[in-house]
């Protein structure tokens, strides 16, 4: 029972991560029916970001909080940036272009971003700081690290202030606009460019506040983190129901639970044969039976049909 405790404990604080980064992906689907095969890299480039700070003022004296608190704006600035030229640049002049030219760029994007990011930090592997205290938490059994509940914390904050954006907000509305009609949302009034780029750049702030919880949570950066992050996430956007935010959530905290549980299990229930490093089988096992047996996604797909 501690044991199924713990690995409950580790797939929340997994899932809200994937669930963070899968949000971006599914709110410019959602918009402009487009899968930003770049959105695992922003979050790559967050982290990086974060360690460099915290590395520069490392000697500062300052407590690792405060450190953390100094790089986690550095990093979404930087981030919603790089997104914002993201979109403006590689999606925008290819948005009423056939629908495999931009999956294509953001495929070739990503590749793009990897070869610069370890052109820029260099390709081995980064410790990163120990910023928050290390004593555990006892649940039970169980044990839970600081960092853990400030990612579970910081997570649900972020998800219920994301959820009241888009459902009770001007902003919300001129999303959901948008996505159902942009030109007769812009005879409305609405500015479906600034719209989309505002997505954009609410994407980039949550995979950035990912990678740093990411790097905190596992203490160690490098250039390709953020492949396997940025698919599980796509994968969670999916398995939920693509362009559905409380899908994203669902999909990325089941994703997490099902990964960690059977990381916990999976040596046990095959007699050895396969380990817990063989434990991302249990994710595209659960896609592949989702899209089989319901391919709008557990909780459906909600795109706007378009006029």
């Amino acid at each position: 029972m501690d044991t199924l405790i713990q690995q409950i404990i580790n797939g929340l604080v997994l899932g809200s991560m994937y669930a963070l980064v899968a949000l971006g992906y599914t709110m410019v689907y959602g918009i402009i029916n487009l899968i930003n095969f770049a959105h695992g890299e922003v979050l790559m480039v967050g982290a990086l970001v974060s360690w460099s700070v915290v590395t520069a003022l490392g000697g500062s004296g300052l407590p690792g909080w405060v450190l953390m608190l100094i790089s986690l704006p550095i990093a979404v600035l930087v981030c919603c940036t790089l997104n914002f030229g993201i979109e403006k640049l590689a999606y925008r002049p290819l948005r009423n272009a056939p629908r495999l030219a931009p999956l294509i760029t953001a495929m070739g994007m990503s590749l793009l971003l990897q070869t610069l990011a370890m052109i820029v930090w260099k390709p081995n592997p980064k410790p990163y700081p120990q910023l928050l205290p290390v004593e555990p938490m006892h649940i039970g059994g169980a044990v839970i690290s600081v960092t853990q509940v400030l990612i579970l914390g910081t997570t649900a904050v972020t998800l219920a202030g994301l959820m009241f954006l888009v459902n009770r907000t001007r902003l919300g509305r001129a999303m959901r606009a948008t996505a159902e009609n942009p030109r007769v949302a812009a005879l409305m009034g609405v500015k479906p460019d600034v719209v989309i780029s505002t997505t954009f750049i609410i994407g980039a702030a949550l995979a950035a506040l990912a990678g740093v919880m990411w790097a905190a949570n596992y203490g160690t950066v490098q250039h390709t983190m953020g492949f396997l992050p940025g698919l599980k996430a796509f994968t969670a956007a999916v398995l939920g129901g693509i362009g559905n935010l409380g899908g994203a959530v669902v999909g990325g905290l089941l994703l997490g639970l099902l990964e960690a549980i059977g990381a916990g299990y999976l040596g046990e229930l095959t007699g050895g044969v396969l380990g817990s490093h063989y434990v991302d089988i249990f994710a595209f096992a659960a896609l592949i039976l989702v899209l089989t047996l319901r391919p709008s996604g557990l909780l459906g797909e909600r795109v706007a049909d378009r006029a």
